[in-house]
C-alpha cells in the first residue's frame, strides 16, 4: 500500500482553525469592548442627566423654600395688622362710651352734691366731690347703681369739713364702668 503523507495538510488545517479561533476571540473581545464602552457611555450620560435633574430640583426646592419664608413673613404681618385693626375697632367702639358715662353721671348727681374730680383707670372710675349731707351721697350712689352704665359703687371715704356757715361732706367714691347689653349687642352685630 502506498503511503500518503497527510501531515502538511492537517497542519495547515490546524493552523487555519487556530487562526479562525483567534480571530473569533479577537472579534468577540473587540465587540465586547465596544459593547462595554457603549453601555458605559450610556450609563454615564444617564447619571449626568439624573444629576442635572437633581440640581434643577434642588434649585426649585430652594425657590419654593424662599417663597414659603416670604409667605410666613406675610402671615406674621397679616396677624399684626389684624391685631392692630382689632385694637382700633375696640378704641372706635369705646369712643362714644365716655359721652354716655358723663351723661349718666350728670343725670345721677342729686341737688346739693357736686363733683370735683373724675378719674378713670381701666373700668374703675374714682369720683371725688362735696355734698351737703350724707343722704345726698347715698342718693348719688343709688342713682349710679340703677344706671346701666355703672355697677357696684363703693364709698371709699367721707369726711365732714366746715366752712362759711355750713358744713360739707367731702367724699371719694369708686364705681365700676359697665357696658349696657344693648351697646354690646350693637358692637357684636357690627363684627
Amino acid at each position: 500500500m502506498a503511503h500518503i503523507n497527510l501531515l502538511p495538510w492537517r497542519e495547515a488545517l490546524r493552523k487555519q482553525k487556530k487562526q479562525e479561533y483567534f480571530s473569533a476571540v479577537g472579534i468577540s473581545v473587540g465587540l465586547m469592548v465596544v459593547i462595554w464602552g457603549a453601555v458605559h457611555f450610556y450609563m454615564a450620560s444617564q447619571i449626568d442627566n439624573q444629576i442635572a435633574r437633581n440640581n434643577i430640583l434642588k434649585n426649585e426646592i430652594n425657590i419654593v423654600e424662599k417663597k414659603i419664608e416670604e409667605i410666613k413673613g406675610l402671615e406674621k404681618q397679616k396677624e399684626q395688622l389684624i391685631a392692630r385693626m382689632q385694637v382700633i375697632e375696640e378704641l372706635q367702639g369705646d369712643r362714644p362710651a365716655i359721652v354716655y358715662i358723663f351723661d349718666e353721671l350728670a343725670r345721677a348727681v342729686p341737688e346739693g352734691l357736686y363733683m370735683e374730680t373724675v378719674e378713670q383707670k381701666n373700668s374703675s372710675i374714682t369720683i371725688k366731690g362735696k355734698a351737703q349731707s350724707n343722704a345726698r351721697v347715698s342718693a348719688f350712689m343709688r342713682s349710679l347703681e340703677e344706671s346701666e352704665w355703672f355697677k357696684t359703687p363703693v364709698l371709699d371715704e367721707i369726711k365732714t369739713t366746715s366752712g362759711r356757715n355750713r358744713s360739707d361732706r367731702e367724699f371719694t367714691l369708686i364705681v365700676q364702668q359697665d357696658k349696657p347689653k344693648v351697646e354690646e349687642e350693637k358692637r357684636g352685630g357690627k363684627k
